[in-house]
């Protein structure tokens, strides 16, 4: 089995402006030197955490969605992250991902964030994808749904990286970075969490600590506040080695 290298783009976003998003990730992509299997973006990486969902939904072939497919094949390399989608009369906060044959899957956010009523707006999903990337199984989830390990149980070692996307804010930054570890752990799996920084337009500021940790629970990158763009090495081995020398996942109180 191959490594596979994961690029993470940790960024400010410009609250409900999908043009000026698109054209910073542009820009930001061409700066990209590093050879990567897999570019995440973060949630509602075209507007921001918005509940203004009527005006700034895309539909499943819109701009933006064009735009991920478009930039997928001309890099040849898996592009993920969320937006607004409207679909058959209702909203969804949908992860794409986009690979460079053009094939498109999706997630649709399964826990949606009542704080901010977030379910009064969306509708949630009901199933996982698991997404295969040069052998690797890969389960992306969003923000929210990290505090539900029902929901990201590993059953049988099921996949081998845990994605989270975000738009996490930095007055619950310890719970982001503290359920981060605990996935990892009790998973025996990677854990890419790519959350934002920066204030959005409704004044909450986010704090990124965007971070990457090993099956074992080491942070292997972590960064604070700052806008970054981070590619990181997983290693296969790494990850065989821990769940054969530490077989917990054995002992599991429940099989799919």
């Amino acid at each position: 089995m191959q490594n596979l290298r994961v690029t993470i783009i940790q960024t400010a976003l410009f609250w409900e402006d999908a043009d000026a998003n698109l054209a910073s990730f542009d820009a930001k992509m061409d700066n990209i030197r590093d050879e990567t299997d897999l570019i995440v973006l973060p949630e509602m990486f075209t507007t921001g955490f918005s509940m203004n969902a009527e005006k700034l939904a895309q539909e499943m072939d819109g701009k933006a969605t064009g735009w991920l497919r478009e930039k997928s094949r001309c890099r040849q390399t898996d592009i993920t992250g969320s937006m607004i989608i409207r679909e058959n009369g209702k909203y969804f906060n949908r992860l794409l991902w986009a690979k460079p044959d053009g094939t498109l899957l999706y997630y649709d956010k399964r826990h949606l964030f009542r704080m901010t009523g977030e379910e009064k707006i969306y509708s949630g999903g009901d199933k996982y994808i698991t997404v295969e990337l040069k052998g690797w199984k890969i389960r992306p989830f969003i923000c929210y749904d990290l505090r539900f390990p029902c929901w990201t149980r590993n059953f049988n070692n099921s996949y081998d990286i845990a994605l989270f996307i975000a738009n996490w804010p930095e007055k619950r930054s310890y719970h982001w970075k503290t359920l981060l570890l605990a996935r990892a752990i009790e998973n025996q799996c990677y854990v890419i969490g790519l959350n934002r920084v920066g204030e959005d337009g409704n004044g909450y500021y986010h704090s990124g600590d965007s971070s990457v940790i090993d099956p074992a629970g080491n942070i292997i990158f972590r960064k604070q506040d700052e806008e970054s763009i981070y590619t990181a090495l997983l290693s296969y081995p790494v990850l065989q080695e821990y769940r054969k020398s530490f077989p917990a996942w054995m002992d599991a109180d429940f099989n799919e």
